[in-house]
Order: C-alpha cells, then structure tokens, then sequence
C-alpha cells in the first residue's frame, strides 16, 4: 500500500437519462484507529483474526470511473448486509444552527457527544418523523452493486431529501465497493445528506482506509446504534466521517500479519512498521489523534480494548470531525468573509447557552439570529437555520 491512500470524490451534476443527474466518483477513503485507555473487554470478533493486514499487492487499475458512466462493471457484496433506507419526511423545521442549508441526517444523540454536537441538531423530535417516513418508503437490501441495482434502490431517496445506507459485516474490498457506488449514485441525485449505519467486528485494515478515503470526500456522517459495534479495523472507517453518532461498543486491538514470513519479532514490527505509519498519516488528515494507531498495538488480537465516550471524543473519533470543520470554515470565510464567519461562531456560542434546553430549539435560534445579522444578504444560504426559512415558511403559511 502506498503512504497516503486518498481519492477525491467529484460530484457532477449532468444528466443522465437513468436517473436524471450526473454520477459522482468511485473513491476510497481511510480510517482513524482507536484512542486512549478504557478497561480491557476480554473476548474475541468470531472465528477470524480480526484486524488483519495484508502484504501490499499492486491495486488493479479501474476500468471505468463511476461518475462518469452507467456502464459499472459488475460487481457483488458477499462480505455483509447492506441496506438502503430513503428516510427522511417533507419540510420539517430543524434544529441545525451549525451547517446552514443542510439539515443533519436523522439520528439519536451520540455518546461522548459535545455541546456543539447537540446543537447541531443530534437527538431532534424529527426522528420519529424520519423514521416514520423511512417506513413508508420502505427499504431494500443492496446485495448486486451493478449502476441499475443501486439506482433502483436508491430511487426514493431524492423525495426524501437523503440517503441512509446501513451496513453490516466485515470490512474488505466489496466493502469499499459499496461506498464508492452509494456515494456516486448520491451525488448523481443531489442527495447531500448521507448516513451509515456500521454494525461491524473489522476486516482488512487496507480496505478499511480506502474505504474511509471515499468516505472523507463523500460527506457521509456515521452512526453505530446502541445494539450494533465497531470493531478493530472499523474504527478507521469510523474516523472518516464529518460526524460521528456513537451509541454502541467501539473497540481496538492489534492488527494482525497474514502470509506473514516472519520469524522474530523484529522482523515482524519491520513488515508493519510501513502500515503503521500510513495509519499514523491517514488519522492526521482526518482529525484524530496519532495515538490512536500506537494504542492498537499494545492490545493482544485476540482481546479487545472498549474505548469509553471520553476517549472517543477525545481522540476524535466522535461528534463532529475537527478536520472536516476547519476546513469547512476556511471555505466559508473565502465565501463569505471573514466577519461572516464571527458573527456565525458569536450565534452559535449564543445558541448553545438560550436554545439548547428550549421546547423549540430551532424555533429559538430562528428569534436569535436576527440580533447576529442573519439571514446575510451576501451569503444567506450559508446563514445559520437558512434551510428551515422554507420549511418556517410553509408552516406559517399552514397555519394561516
């Protein structure tokens, strides 16, 4: 494997006959290996080695870049379950003060979340009507990963404004397949919002950081719920998304060499010293802490560490992506200005202490902001609560 597997995710937006937008790309994303100290759980992940890592091998070149064509070469998903759910209700006023235009994905509050985590619209009444309409539109299990069979069921998904794809299984290479399609069929149908749902004890620790590569440039927020896992190699796909809704067990331990043809130990740490360093990059660029990948190797593979809500948040793993929100606040200052983004970080401190604890938290932001200047003239989709104005709107309007 080569230091600092990254791929970009282009979203295009032509159209295409099948579905009416322009694909976006097959990428690949990393993963942040786990943190600081929590009380050892005894047990194993099954029958398998759990975090595994292979010798590096030359990635074959790809036949077709999936943004650009519907011609996708077959493929199948044999390592797990995926399931797509196009949840998601009509105009709904949200409680989403931190990213303007784009309310967060439905989802319960996450442990070891912050306050900015709460308020950024994290266990929000508007769960039960998400999922409610998530029923009535209905799911479909994702086994063929072909453009038609991910088009088909993610066909409902633009009516409902996002894409929630659930995965459960190990992580390897069909794995990173899935990712790649879901993200370029979401970017076809505009679909900013997505969210995965991971229940999974690890797999390949390769495939885990490409896959967190398509991840990092997709815009994806993960979850684990409270009776699912993340596991071993899973917690670097856990790293790579903008924000992470941790309710279930996240657990680290050390990778493991197959086909290795050491004898000593030395030789050993020589053949993972190389991936062990890529882990160590690939954390950095995703926000989380670098100690992350030298706690992995303290912890026996066939035991697990549980990693508590402190270490999670405190080594990034959890609540929204440090790096992700850096970089997102440099492109906003080059939008809309410095000032801009001030005024925005004075309304969300103001939000948090008035608004947290309100009966209508949006309700209440939607009164404050004024005194901040917002909606901006110049920017106001970029204007904290801008995608509840329609939303406010129609239910005045309703109420009338």
């Amino acid at each position: 494997m080569k230091s600092g597997l990254s791929s970009s995710v282009l979203v295009l937006c032509l159209l295409l006959a099948a579905c009416g937008r322009e694909g976006a790309v097959e990428t690949v994303a990393e993963a942040a290996p786990p943190a600081a100290a929590s009380a050892t759980a005894a047990g194993t992940e099954g029958t398998d080695f759990g975090a595994v890592s292979a010798p590096p091998a030359p990635e074959p070149p790809r036949e077709v870049d999936v943004r650009k064509t519907s011609d996708w070469p077959p493929a199948e998903l044999t390592s797990g379950r995926a399931t797509v759910i196009c949840g998601g209700a009509g105009p709904v006023l949200r409680n989403d003060p931190g990213r303007a235009g784009a309310a967060p994905p439905p989802g319960r509050r996450a442990a070891g979340t912050d306050d900015a985590g709460q308020a950024a619209g994290r266990g929000t009444q508007d769960d039960a009507t998400d999922e409610a309409a998530a029923v009535a539109l209905g799911t479909r299990t994702l086994a063929d990963l072909e453009f038609f069979s991910v088009l088909d069921a993610m066909s409902a998904c633009p009516q409902a404004g996002q894409v929630r794809l659930r995965y459960e299984g190990r992580i390897a290479s069909d794995f990173v397949t899935l990712m790649e399609r879901v993200s370029a069929m979401a970017a076809r149908m505009g679909l900013d919002r997505r969210v995965l749902e991971l229940d999974s004890s690890g797999g390949q620790v390769e495939e885990a950081l490409r896959a967190g590569d398509v991840i990092a440039e997709s815009g994806w927020t993960i979850e684990v719920k409270p009776d699912d896992v993340c596991h071993s190699s899973c917690v670097l796909v856990l790293a790579a998304g903008d924000d992470r809704r941790i309710e279930g067990a996240v657990g680290i331990h050390r990778m493991i060499r197959i086909r290795s043809q050491a004898a000593t130990r030395a030789e050993l740490n020589r053949e993972l010293r190389a991936v062990h360093a890529q882990l160590k990059e690939y954390l950095e660029r995703n926000g989380a802490s670098v100690a992350i990948a030298d706690l992995m190797m303290t912890v026996p593979n066939r035991q697990l560490r549980l990693l508590t809500a402190d270490e999670l948040r405190g080594f990034g793993l959890a609540g929204r992506n440090a790096a992700q929100d850096d970089l997102e606040r440099i492109i906003l200052a080059r939008r809309c200005g410095e000032d801009f983004v001030r005024r925005k970080d004075a309304f969300l401190r103001a939000y948090e202490r008035r608004c947290e604890g309100a009966s209508d938290p949006a309700g209440c932001g939607l009164a404050l902001r004024t005194r901040y200047g917002f909606p901006d003239r110049k920017c106001p989709a970029d204007s904290p609560l801008a995608g509840n104005d329609t939303a406010l709107s129609e239910r005045e309007a309703a109420q009338r």
